[in-house]
């Protein structure tokens, strides 16, 4: 019984395609791990919602495959009850007729009988090998559906299915190569591979491929065993019952002498037994009828694998999985095979030495773990089955160009799987799997050569034997859901030569920058470098810290940063990931220095910042661009003097008044005041022009704006004399008083340090100081508000979270020079001059 004939499409060699890659990557959209403000944890009860996801019940697991483990299961209760028969008809025969009437039976009879028995064990020694001989045959994936029994049947002339049988496979060859020039000549860059060579077990044969005798090799190949086999099943069975049924209506079974009582039984017992091989054979064709009218009339193997979505190569798939349940229920309890499934099976020819095998069930695995349908069931039944997790490993270092699939299948599997966190530190755990992921990035550096240069970087494109860039994506898309975790990006540092590779990736010529035109396949290699740098740079903890030495450290990281910000006005969703990897690195002091000092990097910060062209839905680029600005600048006086040699301050200056600007230009322009140093002070005189804006932000705003206007108030004002600071207040059409009133109410309002604004009051106190200095009606005003009493409130509430300019999450970064205490004390100093 061949399931070829269930598909008739499926003939000829199979075409291996892998599908053209998606950039389905999530948007970028914060600015990275380093804010201004702690994070932290928001809880959300919605009683509603919790107890109607607690009362709906998981659905059921659609399972295509059902459908096949239930046909098993009836054939094999016919095949199991013909059987029985049959025993019972052998042994009826052999016992009763022949060992007890051997010598009393008629002629006819005898031989009748003779002759059944020999059919009918030929038959049962054909049926119990066929399903072998099937199974055998199922292993060569690129002859699936060649050799049919649709084929077979439809032919009327033995000479015409000669022709056909040796004709059908040059024909086959010549419709795939032909499809396979006109795949390559659609898309030469497309990852489409065509498995024109199947790999072969070295030294050992292909048990389809066995001539078992030396002339008419074609007749006698293993693979068509089972087709000569299933034809004398059927030339069996039907001669039984016509041999039965000639006897059965005759009943000519030899005439009985009266008183003669060693005969009186032999009508009945060869009624019997004719009555039981009739039953058998009929049990028999039944079965067999039923097989064709389910595999060719319903064309039930093609409705699952069309509900499987496995495509054109995937009937081997469902005849291999619908051969191993049959012989399930057959050899074993009939309720075997329906313990059976897909994504199980897929697991064990995973696990396979056969090359066909391993493809088989690396196809399924894919197909599965990536359909909508059926992803999350075969996702979670492979997580947690550590040897099959390690197989995927283990096929990602597989580079024979004939096994270019099966590795492309690993590695998607693996994608999906690192999807969920559990799964990706299970995927993390397995020895040596960084090293294997990192073997899917295709670029290199040779180590040889002079000391004082480097080596070139290469990168293996695409061949006509080989897709390296679906290999490349695949690995930095699987890096980047496993650097989720930063536990696992610790270990993605310590890789040996991974950094490197990832780093290289990021890299884009302005040609491919400025071109319209440029594969989207290179844009798409560096915006997932990007992404994974992203997440390594903003790794929290020792690891953060130590992968952000490493990552600065590459002499090619900033000068790529830099072509990407200088020549990627066309691709601003790449100027985002690189601002935001510039805002991670800039935590490190020594990482910083290197920004700086690389040429063009503070200028393109700068211009992107103050780029008015920007699109609106991109306008959150020159946020990043400002935050990475205040980041570069804090705490570092060469970046500052180089921001200032740049003459941006007038620009700095009127980028106060805009909305979508004014809190990174506050905090540019503080830590300019605060850390440019004593020799930069005439350029820093040129700020005190905000002093107006500023002051009108600090009397109508609120919150985050209201903390940084009066954070760059506190240094900037500390340029002006006494006579500058005057004419700015009457500018403003302020009255010092009024401002004085505004500090205390920050004091009163902010009575505890807060997690939004958690400097507003430090700096609120800080303006206080500079106010009071040599100005004693100001002291007096204070002293009249309630100053001194808001001072020991603050004095009685402080805590870390006042003692950091940056945090990243809830650690604290570039602790303040002066401490709250240092502060409360310098103001009741002043407020005792009184």
């Amino acid at each position: 019984m061949d399931l070829g004939a269930s598909n008739t499409e499926s003939e000829g060699s199979v075409n291996l395609q892998i599908s053209e890659l998606n950039a389905r990557l999530s948007e970028t959209g914060s600015v990275g791990p380093i804010v201004s403000e702690p994070q932290t944890c928001s809880v959300e009860t919605n009683n509603s919602s919790t107890t109607n996801s607690a009362s709906r019940t998981r659905p059921a697991i659609r399972a295509p495959e059902k459908k096949l483990t239930l046909f098993a299961l009836r054939l094999a209760v016919l095949e199991k009850a013909a059987s029985g028969i049959g025993t019972l008809g052998f042994i009826w025969a052999t016992v009763v007729l022949l060992g007890g009437f051997a010598i009393t039976l008629d002629k006819t009879d005898f031989w009748f009988i003779t002759v059944i028995l020999l059919i009918e064990g030929t038959r049962i020694f054909s049926r119990s090998h066929e399903l072998e001989w099937q199974h055998q045959a199922t292993w060569s994936i690129t002859d699936v559906g060649i050799y049919s029994f649709r084929a077979i049947k439809s032919s009327s002339s033995l000479i015409l299915r000669t022709v056909k049988t040796i004709l059908r496979p040059v024909f086959h060859s010549r419709k795939a190569s032909q499809r396979s020039r006109e795949i390559s000549g659609m898309t030469r860059h497309a990852s489409r591979r065509i498995w024109d060579q199947k790999k072969m077990p070295t030294r050992t044969w292909r048990s389809s491929e066995v001539p078992l005798l030396p002339y008419a090799k074609w007749v006698f190949i293993s693979r068509n065993v089972s087709k000569i086999l299933y034809w004398l099943q059927l030339a069996s069975a039907t001669a039984c019952v016509v041999l039965s049924m000639i006897k059965l209506v005759h009943q000519n079974y030899g005439e009985i002498e009266k008183g003669d009582t060693d005969k009186r039984n032999r009508k009945s017992a060869l009624i019997i037994f004719y009555s039981l091989a009739l039953a058998e054979a009929l049990l028999f064709l039944m079965e067999k009828a039923y097989w064709e009218w389910k595999v060719s009339v319903r064309r039930l193997l093609d409705e699952v694998n069309k509900e499987c979505d496995l495509g054109q190569s995937g009937m081997i798939s469902i005849k291999r999985f619908f051969y191993d349940a049959y012989s399930k229920c057959v050899n074993g309890s009939i309720f075997d095979g329906l313990k059976m499934d897909m994504v199980t099976f897929a697991m064990e020819l995973l696990d396979s030495n056969s090359p066909d095998e391993q493809l088989i069930g690396a196809r399924i695995l894919r197909k599965f773990a990536t359909s909508k349908v059926f992803s999350d069931d075969t996702l979670q039944k492979i997580g947690i089955n550590l040897s099959v997790m390690e197989r995927l490993v283990e096929m990602l270092n597989w580079k024979d160009p004939q096994e270019e699939e099966i590795r492309y299948s690993a590695a998607e599997i693996l994608s999906k799987l690192a999807e969920k966190k559990q799964n990706s530190i299970r995927i993390a755990g397995i020895p040596g799997a960084m090293e294997s992921i990192s073997c899917l990035l295709h670029v290199s550096r040779s180590h040889g050569g002079a000391t004082d240069e480097i080596s070139e970087k290469r990168i293996i494109f695409d061949n006509e034997n080989y897709g390296s860039w679906a290999f490349n994506h695949l690995g930095l898309l699987i890096l980047k859901k496993l650097a989720r975790d930063h536990d696992i990006c610790g270990k993605i540092g310590y890789t040996r030569g991974l950094l490197p590779k990832i780093i290289d990736f990021m890299h884009a010529e302005e040609r491919v920058l400025t071109d319209a035109t440029a594969a989207p396949s290179q844009i798409l290699t560096v915006k997932r470098s990007l992404q994974v740098l992203k997440m390594l740079a903003g790794t929290a903890g020792a690891a953060g810290k130590q992968l952000r030495k490493e990552i600065s450290e590459i002499v090619f990281t900033i000068s790529y940063i830099r072509d990407i910000l200088r020549y990627g006005k066309k691709h601003p969703e790449l100027q985002m990931l690189t601002i935001e990897v510039l805002t991670s690195l800039a935590i490190e002091e020594d990482a910083t220095e290197r920004i700086g000092s690389t040429g063009g990097v503070l200028k393109e910060l700068l211009n992107i910042f103050f780029n008015e062209d920007i699109p609106e839905n991109w306008s959150h680029v020159r946020v990043a661009a400002g935050e990475a600005l205040s980041m570069l600048v804090l705490e570092s006086k060469n970046d500052c003097q180089r921001i200032l040699k740049l003459r941006m301050n007038q620009k700095l200056v009127n980028a106060l008044e805009s909305p979508l600007l004014r809190i990174n230009a506050a905090r540019i322009l503080r830590n300019l005041c605060a850390y440019s140093g004593k020799d930069c002070c005439e350029e820093l005189k040129g700020l005190t022009d905000a002093g107006p804006a500023v002051l009108e932000a600090i009397m109508n705003e609120e919150n985050k704006l209201l903390e940084v206007m009066v954070g760059v108030a506190a240094c900037i004002f500390k340029f002006m004399s006494s006579q500058e600071a005057c004419n700015m207040f009457k500018r403003a059409q302020f009255p010092e008083s009024d401002l004085a009133y505004k500090l205390v109410q920050i004091l009163k309002n902010y009575q505890y340090p807060s997690i939004k604004v958690p400097n507003i009051r430090r700096y609120a106190m800080e303006l206080a100081i500079w106010m009071m200095k040599d100005n004693v009606a100001n002291i007096l005003t204070f002293a009249r508000l309630g100053m001194e009493r808001e001072l020991e409130s603050v004095l009685n509430t402080t805590s870390e979270l006042e003692s950091f300019n940056i945090f990243s999450g809830t650690v604290g970064l570039c602790r303040h020079s002066l401490t709250i205490q240092t502060l409360v004390e310098t103001a009741m100093k002043l407020l005792a001059e009184k």
